[in-house]
Parts: C-alpha cells; structure tokens; sequence
C-alpha cells in the first residue's frame, strides 16, 4: 500500500524554548512583510470576508499596524467608496478634501457630510477657489431650507491657510498659535490643492505604529475574484488608492487563477498582487512563478469553513504553511498564512512555520468593527459571521433568484453563525500581538526574520495538548 505523509495542524506541535536575551518582549520587533514591496508593522490581516472587513476595520487595524484586506460582495463603487474611507481616515496631507458648492442648501449638505462621516467642509467655486469652510458648529442653528452654505460659512478672509510648502511641523504651530482645526492648502490663484487637519495630527501621534503609504495614509487592500468584472473592480480599486489586490478563490492552484493573475498584471501595471488560497508547495510553486507579490496559504482550516468535509480535500495548516513557505523562499515571496488562528501560540508558529503574516477572520468577526448589527438574545449580544463559501455568500455573488434548481446548483464550503459580540477590536489584536512579542522572546527573536530563523519544532501527543491548556482544574474564565 503506497505511504501515506502524516500533516500537522498547529495543536499538534510545540516550539522549543531557548535562551532569550531580551530582558523584556517590549524589544520584540513585529514588522513584517506583506509582499514583495510592502511592509507592515504587526503580521495582522483582517480578511475579506462580508461579516469581517470593511472600512471601519481596515482603518482600525492599519492603526494598530497590520492591515485589512476589504471583501469584493459589494457593488464596485460602493467598493471603491470603502477605499476612500480609509484612505481619508488618516493622512499627513488630505490630497482631496471634500468640497461644497456655496449654493447648496444646508439640510442637502448636513446629509452630505454624515453620509461621508465628516464634519467639516471646504467650501469653494467652480475653479475650485477657497471660498470659505462648513464646521460642525456652523450646522447647530442652521435648521432652515432658506439657508445656504455661504450664508453660515466662515469666509476665505477670516481663515487661516498653507500652500504645498507647509510641513506638518509648521502646521503643528499655525493650530496652536490661531486655535484652528483645519488648515487648507491653497496654490497661488488661491486653489484649493489639499488639507491639514489637527485630527490627523493627533491620530499621527496617537497610532506611531500604523502602517502607512508614502503619502501617510492609512494602507488597505482590495479584494477580486476571478470571473465576471473582477478585472474592471481590480483598476477602479486600484484608481481610488487601494495599496494591493488580493485575487481570492477557495481554490486558487486552478488554471482560473492563473489565467486572473496573468489578466491583472497585464492591465494593472505594477500593483502588489497577493494570489490564493492553496494548501501545498505545488500550488505555491505555479503562483510564485505566475510574477504574484505574495502567496494565501489555507484550504479549509478556518473555524467556518468545511470545504475538507464537503470536499475531502485539503491540509492540515501548520504543514501547509511549511510546505508552501519552503518553495516561496526561493522566489523571495512572502507567505499569508490564512485560517486555523484560535490564538496568540498559532501566530508565532505559523510565523516560525514560514508565514510573514496570518489572516484573521472568525477571530475579528463580532467585534464592533466587523460589519453588521449587534443581535440581541437573552441578555446576550452576537453578530453574524460568515464564510465567503457560505451559501448567503455564494448566493449574493452568483445573483441567482430563489427558483429551487438554481439554489441546487448553490454548494455551499462555508457556514453562517452568530457569534459573541466582543467589543473594540483594539483589545483583541492588543492581546494577539503581545502573546505574539512574548513567543518571540521565548526563541530569542528580535526580529520576525530570527524568529523563523531560531525556530524549532516537536511534534506532540494528545496527552501533550491537554497538558498545554488548563487541566485538573475549574476555570474561572
């Protein structure tokens, strides 16, 4: 009978201590790599999943230095719109600021700008000539449709502005010597070319690890797949500044993914492009080889999938991310490890394991930036969380109705459920991220670079699993 491999998920393995010379975890340098070109500051990604990422997430885990890859089950322009969100959540220069015509009724524009979540306007003529700025302020006794933004404006005269020569320290002193909170930026014709906001000033200092892009904005990616307008959805992210595109199928060592990759790089210019999901260095391999930026790496391990019980097909993730990071290493290709992450112990040995990063979903599902309303049950709160093989998923993106054979056709790799609401996402990537430092310094690891390099593994029973976790005892929590 032929030999059958034994693969390895990540309960069945232990890292071996060593000696560490970090006197704190503090030391612990998280800044990885995303792909080729990009880096971010913490190996968090937040999937593209409808119950996971949107641009409320993708802002807050870019802050925290990871980032967040939007899900594509959304028009293309509301798609495009999620991009400009983060991308106007935080940046050293707003390179387009929101613009109001003087003759716009005051209702018509409070709807505007809670439609856009902002709360001030700049306010110039066709010519795009600084006219004035709408604050909130200027909204509270307002209430009138005979009201126009230039009757309740603070004018171009009383208002104090940059040029494209101002640094943010000078910006710094002009908020505090005149007591504004914007600053708008202005050409010699007094066009309107940008906008400092005290705001952004603050999130600067306030988040010192956010990833980034070169013009200090918040870095997010977009996700497509790999049929229909996927090719039109890739160039309308990337015009709106999505920094990567991930081309996202369940199973993507199939000529489909090929053939999208190829499609992408010829129409698309030099975009960063991450390509998966596959399970094995084959798969990894053909991608690499294909010109991608980074390889996803996981067939059915996450907590939603069941694309190994529908299908029979997959690998245990701890050797699929070894298997694949072994070949993408010789391609200089960063890995994603994606699914299979319960906590903190997983990210340090998929990383140790070869990933430079990990994808979380189910464990940012039902946190208050996850996308959805909290449901109420007994004295209990949850959010949906869903696979995007689910069938609600695969549903919607298919766009047949509910006649019974096109529903047949529907074969679901993916579940729906609710889970416990969780509160700030902030706290749980607080969590993962200093377990993730306290792994590395029990392999003396500065770097994720010597954390993969120092790494050593023993593979363990299931009496070793038990003793791993609590036992013998009655947890409190």
């Amino acid at each position: 009978m032929r030999e059958i491999p034994i693969a390895l998920t990540y309960d069945d393995v232990l890292i071996r201590p060593k000696r560490s010379t970090l006197k704190s975890r503090g030391e612990a340098n998280t800044r990885t790599r995303l792909t080729k070109k990009l880096n971010i500051n913490a190996p968090l990604v937040s999937a593209n999943m409808d119950t996971v990422t949107e641009a409320q997430m993708a802002v807050e885990i870019a802050r925290l230095g990871g980032v967040g890859v939007l899900h594509r089950f959304m028009t293309i322009d509301d798609n495009v719109e999620e991009v400009r969100r983060v991308k106007r959540a935080q940046s050293h220069v707003i390179a387009e600021p929101y613009i109001v015509d003087p003759e716009k009724n005051i209702p018509e524009t409070r709807q505007y700008a809670e439609s856009i979540g902002v709360t001030g306007l700049l306010v110039a003529d066709n010519q795009n000539k600084l006219l004035g700025i709408l604050s909130s302020r200027d909204f509270l006794f307002a209430n009138g449709h005979h009201f126009k933004v230039k009757d309740i404006m603070t004018p171009r005269a009383e208002l104090v502005v940059g040029s494209a020569r101002t640094s943010l320290e000078e910006a710094k002193a002009m908020f505090a010597k005149h007591k504004v909170e914007k600053l708008p930026l202005v050409d010699d014709e007094d066009r309107v070319i940008g906008l400092i906001t005290s705001d952004d000033i603050k999130k600067i200092i306030r988040y010192p690890n956010a990833s980034l892009d070169k013009r200090g904005r918040l870095m997010v990616g977009g996700s497509i797949g790999v049929k229909g307008d996927y090719l039109e959805r890739a160039q309308e992210l990337i015009k709106a500044g999505a920094d990567f595109l991930v081309i996202d199928i369940a199973h993507g060592h199939s000529d489909l993914m090929l053939e999208a990759v190829a499609a992408i790089k010829k129409n698309c210019g030099d975009v960063q492009l991450i390509a998966g999901n596959v399970a094995t260095g084959d798969g990894a391999l053909e991608l690499c080889e294909a010109g991608v930026d980074a390889v996803k790496v996981g067939v059915g391990p996450g907590s939603i999938c069941i694309t190994r019980l529908v299908t029979g097909c997959g690998v245990p993730q701890f050797t699929a991310v070894m298997e694949a990071a072994e070949v993408a290493k010789e391609y200089g290709v960063p890995i994603i490890a994606d699914g299979g992450i319960q906590k903190s112990g997983d990210i340090v040995k998929a990383i140790g394991a070869g990933a430079d990063s990990v994808m979380l979903g189910s464990l940012l599902a039902g946190t208050e930036e996850s996308p959805g309303v909290v449901m109420h049950k007994g004295d209990k709160k949850y959010k949906i969380c869903r696979g995007s093989a689910s069938f609600t998923v695969a549903h919607k993106r298919s766009g047949i109705n509910q006649e019974n054979k096109q529903l047949s056709e529907v074969v679901p790799e993916g579940v729906e459920s609710i889970v416990p609401y969780k509160g700030p996402m902030t706290d749980i990537a607080t969590q993962l991220l200093g377990g993730f430092r306290s792994g590395m310094s029990y392999v003396n690891a500065r770097t994720v670079a010597e954390l993969q390099q120092n790494v050593e593994f023993y593979r363990i029973t299931n009496a070793g699993r038990k003793e791993s976790g609590p036992h013998d005892v009655t947890a409190i929590t």
